[in-house]
């Protein structure tokens, strides 16, 4: 594995920066201008002329409004002039899943996408981004809801990874997999009740599935996938940190790739 210089971690800090907009107007005018928009704070409560606009413009872009207390908009804050509304900009434009598959269509290898159901530590993202560049995977895929995006934190985790590893956001999981499934993709998800992963074929067209840090893989994305794979423990706790979960199955199907 390459060792990251500092010159390499001051260039990914420079390039990457964390846009946070506070204000009615602001928010609007960023919505309206095409910014791609992580997360929405509104103040619960608050009804007037530029909120509801500013909800509209949310609805228009499938974008999910979180309501909170004045008090934690204060708290995210750092103007200190929020008028009930804070968003978050993403650090980097998302991808199509379409063009992950045409990424592995150019290479002429078969199609490896990983699917994160609801990574919410942006350390963990950043690296299973880095992981997945690394064995060679064509793409991340990561729901638009109650989950990390790409904030500045996962770009600097990911050591540059993001620049050319695509990242895609989706509304619905367990409907995205079930399109790939069409395209010949065939699902494993990391699950501790599943089928050791030495035993499995994870050659070919394949999606692996990572789930949240404390919950794993949700029941409707779990069964979805085409197998559960668990990974050999011999310490004494019974679970791995889900990057690197993500990394020793992806490795695993790298190996099994490279003796086809």
């Amino acid at each position: 594995m390459p060792i990251i210089t500092a010159s390499i971690e001051t260039e990914v800090e420079l390039r990457v920066q964390e846009f946070t907009i506070e204000g009615r107007n602001a928010v609007i005018e960023a919505l309206r201008s095409g910014k791609t928009i992580d997360k929405l704070y509104i103040q619960e409560g608050l009804q007037d002329g530029p909120i509801m606009t500013l909800k509209r413009e949310a609805k228009k872009r499938d974008i999910m409004v979180k309501y909170v207390t004045r008090e934690r908009l204060d708290q995210l804050s750092s103007t200190g002039k929020h008028q009930g509304t804070i968003a978050y900009i993403a650090a980097y434009e998302y991808a199509e899943v379409s063009d992950m598959l045409s990424l592995a269509e150019q290479k002429g290898e078969p199609p490896f996408l990983v699917l994160l159901d609801g990574i919410e530590d942006p350390h963990n993202l950043g690296a299973i981004i880095r992981t997945a560049n690394l064995a060679g995977a064509h793409g991340v895929i990561i729901p638009k809801n109650r989950a990390v995006g790409l904030t500045a934190t996962v770009a600097r985790t990911s050591a540059g990874a993001l620049n050319y590893t695509p990242v895609a956001r989706v509304t619905n999981l367990s409907k995205t997999i079930e399109d790939l499934k069409k395209e010949g993709l065939w699902f494993v998800c990391a699950d501790m009740g599943g089928e050791e992963m030495y035993k499995l074929n994870l050659t070919g067209p394949i999606g692996l599935v990572i789930g949240n840090e404390g919950e794993g893989v949700s029941r409707l994305v779990k069964e979805k996938c085409d197998f559960i794979a668990s990974i050999p423990m011999k310490g004494d706790i019974d679970s791995l940190n889900a990057s690197v979960a993500a990394g020793v199955i992806a490795y695993e199907i790298v190996r099994q790739g490279l003796t086809q």
